[in-house]
């Protein structure tokens, strides 16, 4: 006898609701399918279905998004470093207290209490016929981030050795979440022969019939649930093995919405909106926000960067700041609509020639117009860089470039022998975008406090 086994997941949602409504119809839809022909089915999340970004999300703090999958039926989920990062520590310690599905994640430490009690490294389950699959969990190990709140993840190649041997030695499937990126997947798929199967997830990758290596079927299912995911695995109990792995994506962005969810978001949205609907400080007049131009808000905010982190300068690109703040009361939600992004200020150390490049980089029109997505940035483009702390002299181009003539601190040049401590978005200790502060051997996070906390305490000082 033959048994097949469906595993349909999502990853990387972000968040991104407007697409939920056919995310549950859909799910909902092929596990009632399932049930009805007998047929082992499990629902699967592999992280980044929370973001801040969203007004949902931030109001309840991920909440509602675990009762959004309560809702669909979800079996299983692992955690991702939305999920893991951008929150306070007591926030992600009790975010899947009221899960109806079982949340695994091996590498996932509580440094500051007992662990949560709905966290588990690896648990079993098992098919209508018997077969016997253990799942296990991984989350990418951004510890610079989890230690200032109170967690450690540990190396995701050396936890895998520590439950993969034992694990096998009791199912006869092993099926690994995995929040670590493709390139990671890859690796662990060619060291790692008793996993069968790895669906992954966190840098967004589309694998629309899966991919072979070795023994293991890698798949994922990009980001925003435009896709969604499914593993038909097949066993043969009269010879007892795995006989078949098979992975496809579903386009379902054309596809009928869940009528229910679509009015469940509706009152989250409407109760959300009055959570975040308090009055930070009420405006005589318009805040203008431009991304191409010095204003007196981004002024400010970089001020109270500079200020708030005890820097010597700090810098900061004025598009994080999304719109303009119109004159009345402003509330968390107004903050949150012009600074959605889950972005923490840093303080990294320069020399004086590093702390130079950078200034002059900032000023090219590569950076300046650059369309960003990731790392953190939810807005559309960089834009002018604003600086406290430091007077810079600069001058236009015929061709409209604008460079540097001179930077001083303190009334003097810089000093390239001098070290100084810079405050920016941590946007920019990733990738290459200033490749000066993202090698910076020195970095300091400031958590759980985002940018637009930052913006909070600055209407609050600077606009009452």
């Amino acid at each position: 006898m033959q048994e097949k086994l469906h595993f349909y997941y999502t990853n990387d949602l972000h968040s991104n609701f407007s697409q939920w409504p056919r995310v549950a119809r859909y799910l909902k839809d092929e596990k009632a399918k399932k049930v009805a022909e007998n047929t082992s089915c499990w629902l699967v999340d592999i992280g980044d279905h929370v973001d801040r970004a969203h007004p949902i999300a931030e109001a309840f703090m991920g909440k509602a998004n675990v009762d959004l999958m309560n809702d669909v039926g979800y079996d299983l989920a692992t955690i991702g470093n939305n999920e893991g990062i951008t929150m306070s520590h007591v926030d992600l310690h009790h975010l899947y207290d009221a899960a109806d599905f079982q949340v695994v994640c091996a590498n996932l430490h509580s440094t500051a209490e007992a662990i949560p009690e709905w966290l588990q490294p690896a648990v079993t389950i098992q098919s209508i016929n018997g077969v016997r699959i253990g799942i296990i969990g991984l989350t990418a190990p951004f510890n610079a981030y989890y230690e200032l709140l109170g967690w450690h993840v540990s190396d995701p190649h050396e936890t895998l050795k520590n439950y993969v041997k034992n694990l096998k030695q009791s199912v006869d499937i092993i099926i690994l979440l995995s929040h670590l990126g493709i390139s990671e997947d890859q690796e662990i798929a060619r060291k790692f022969d008793d996993i069968d199967v790895i669906i992954g997830g966190h840098t967004h990758h589309l694998l629309r019939t899966g991919e072979h290596i070795n023994r293991t079927i890698i798949t994922a299912a990009g980001k925003h649930c435009t896709f969604v995911g499914e593993v038909i695995l097949t066993w043969d109990h009269s010879e007892n093995k795995l006989i078949h792995k098979e992975a496809y994506t579903t386009d379902i962005t054309h596809l009928a919405k869940d009528l229910q969810t679509e009015k469940t978001l509706g009152e989250l949205t409407e109760k959300a909106n009055n959570l975040l609907g308090r009055t930070i400080v009420h405006l005589e007049n318009s805040i203008e926000v431009k991304w191409f131009q010095d204003t007196e808000i981004m002024q400010k905010l970089t001020d109270t960067m500079r200020r708030w982190t005890n820097a010597d300068c700090a810098m900061l690109n004025a598009g994080v700041l999304l719109d303009q703040l119109h004159a009345g009361n402003i509330t968390y939600k107004d903050v949150h609509r012009i600074c959605p992004h889950p972005i923490n200020p840093c303080v990294v150390k320069l020399n004086g020639d590093e702390l130079l490049e950078v200034i002059r980089a900032s000023f090219t029109k590569e950076l300046i117009e650059l369309k960003l997505k990731g790392f953190g940035f939810r807005g559309e483009v960089i834009g002018r860089m604003i600086f406290s702390g430091l007077e810079i002299e600069t001058e236009v181009h015929a061709n409209e470039n604008e460079s540097v003539k001179v930077v001083m601190f303190n009334g003097k040049p810089l000093d390239q022998a001098k070290t100084y401590t810079v405050a920016t978005a941590d946007t920019f200790t990733f990738g290459r975008l200033l490749p000066e502060v993202a090698k910076s051997e020195t970095k300091k996070y400031y958590l759980p406090e985002f940018l637009r906390d930052i913006l909070a305490q600055t209407l609050r000082d600077d606009y009452r």
